[in-house]
């Protein structure tokens, strides 16, 4: 899974349904085929529909949310200080006299 739903839409990864809708809506509408005649709009319309499947629902964007975590993709520098916290405190407490 390498698509950003959120960055498809332009949101934030806690952005509310009704912030999906409206983001979807807005960039369906610039995307469609039929009234933007670039190149990419076909692609980018496709991106935009299917960030809307998995965002809207709330089962699909819970999986999707949890495998970007897993995955390191909302911010690897805070999540890497977590881990390197988490470690470090339980090296020192079960080192400790």
């Amino acid at each position: 899974m390498n698509a950003d739903h959120y960055g498809a839409l332009g949101l934030a990864a806690n952005a509310s349904l009704a912030d999906i809708k409206k983001a979807f809506r807005h960039k369906a509408s610039f995307y469609h085929p039929d009234r933007n005649d670039a190149p990419d709009a076909a692609q980018r319309f496709q991106a935009v529909q299917k960030a809307y499947e998995v965002l809207s629902d709330e089962s699909a964007r819970q999986a999707y949310d949890d495998n970007r975590r897993r995955n390191l993709l909302d911010d690897p520098l805070q999540t890497a200080q977590d881990i390197w916290q988490t470690y470090s405190t339980r090296i020192l407490t079960t080192t400790t006299p």
